[in-house]
């Protein structure tokens, strides 16, 4: 919320505080209170859910999920808003988180409603013929496949054919001497899902397929550039599970292959494109998913207004704040093309695709967006925790000297500012049901 981050003022507590966010909503307006009267004939709002942190930790559902979702859907099974489920998990297929979502709040959801972190790569059909190199863990080959990729080669495979390369584990090396097996075709591009079990290996062999433009028998070609390809997944520095403290996500392994191969070439590693929350393009496909849904419905007022819940200042709340600024801008000058201007936001045009790249991209694939904003809602389940995040010195925010968000996008204080602070989803949906005057038939 503007003004209430602990790196600006100190939270203040949920019971006591005035103000409800930047959106304005203050006193008797944000209660709960009942009074309102509620008159809309059907919802122009959707809810975009981030599941680790906000729904689970780990395994374990989070006690106020289950509740709340009781009061999405109706006697019919039906929801009674657009919900999507946006999470930067990319271990599985969309059913098989669909499924797992079923499992533990009760309610019936389907793959159309999920977004993975590896969900936007539908849209890159460039790439779609290319043979690919997969790094990550769960089915990566199956994942690649669903995704659209013809011609995917994993880690494991590769590890197989050539024998020599993965070195760090004695144990794993090659008793005898061997030559390569080398039976696969040359890598044309390599996409990261998420973080892998085995670190050395992936890294080594990755760094091997870049330096030697695909040809991992070959030598590294350090001066060589541009190297092939790079798609990443999955940004999140860390993430939480069970444990009282953050785990390693994804960016953490990120950050290990940018640092070995800067130092290894001089150079700085590029990605083609990076996906997953916070990226733009991930917000895009989940408002086409609400407009489906809604569409599905025979809802006949457009969807304007989207609500992003999560628990990641760097990921959840810089993510939706990104995409309202995209709104925004495109409102304002009615013009699609304004996408092009968040390079400068964060610092890196590889996060965003050029501007006839993403006209084509989001115009053919997704068709232009119907939400005019993105409020973004925090909550204190997850990796956020605004006992820790409080600085022993007010004047000074610990959010402007320790950035987690990923290399290539820069730190905004407006882009961590959530509009809302809750306890738990339970009072983010309650807050927005009464922002909206919105109550279930």
């Amino acid at each position: 919320m503007r003004g209430l981050l602990p790196c600006y003022r100190g939270l203040r507590t949920l019971s006591n505080r005035p103000a409800a966010g930047k959106a304005g909503l203050v006193g008797s307006q944000c209660g709960l209170s009942g009074t309102h009267s509620y008159t809309k004939p059907q919802p122009r709002f959707g809810l975009l859910f981030d599941i680790d942190g906000v729904l689970v930790r780990g395994r374990m559902p989070i006690p106020a999920a289950k509740k709340t979702f009781e009061k999405l859907v109706n006697s019919q099974g039906q929801f009674v808003v657009p919900v999507v489920f946006v999470t930067n998990a990319g271990n599985c297929l969309r059913q098989t988180k669909a499924d797992q979502l079923s499992h533990i709040l009760g309610v019936p959801i389907n793959q159309e409603q999920v977004v993975m972190s590896h969900s936007p790569l539908r849209m890159l059909k460039k790439f779609h013929d290319k043979c690919v190199l997969v790094s990550g863990q769960g089915p990566v080959l199956d994942i690649a496949t669903n995704v659209g990729f013809k011609n995917v080669i994993s880690i494991d495979m590769l590890r197989e054919s050539y024998p020599l390369l993965d070195m760090v584990d004695h144990n794993r090396r090659p008793k005898l001497p061997t030559n390569s097996v080398i039976n696969l075709p040359k890598v044309e591009a390599v996409v990261l899902f998420g973080e892998p079990i085995r670190w050395e290996t992936n890294l080594q062999l990755i760094i091997d397929v870049l330096l030697t433009h695909g040809n991992p028998s070959g030598v590294h070609q350090s001066q060589v550039m541009p190297h092939l390809p790079l798609l990443a997944c999955n940004m999140d520095l860390m993430w939480m599970a069970e444990a009282n403290s953050p785990r390693f996500g994804h960016g953490t392994f990120l950050v290990c292959l940018e640092n070995i191969f800067k130092k290894i070439t001089g150079r700085e590693l590029k990605y083609e494109a990076l996906m997953g929350k916070p990226s733009e393009l991930t917000y895009h496909f989940a408002e086409s998913l609400i407009r489906s849904q809604a569409l599905e419905r025979q809802w006949k007022l457009p969807i304007t207004t989207l609500y992003a819940i999560g628990d990641n200042l760097m990921t959840d709340i810089y993510g939706a704040n990104l995409y309202n600024r995209y709104l925004e801008e495109r409102v304002a000058e009615k013009n699609p093309k304004a996408v092009a201007k968040m390079a400068a936001v964060t610092g890196s045009a590889a996060t965003v695709p050029g501007v006839e790249e993403s006209d084509s991209l989001w115009e053919s694939e997704l068709a232009l967006p119907s939400a005019t904003s993105c409020k973004s809602v925090l909550v204190c389940t997850g990796v956020y925790n605004h006992s820790v995040d409080v600085p022993s010195d007010p004047h000074r925010c610990i959010k402007e000297t320790v950035f987690h968000g990923h290399r290539d996008f820069r730190f905004e204080p407006a882009l961590v500012e959530p509009d809302y602070i809750v306890q738990d989803v339970a009072e983010a949906v309650d807050l927005i049901f009464e922002h909206e005057k919105f109550a279930p038939q």
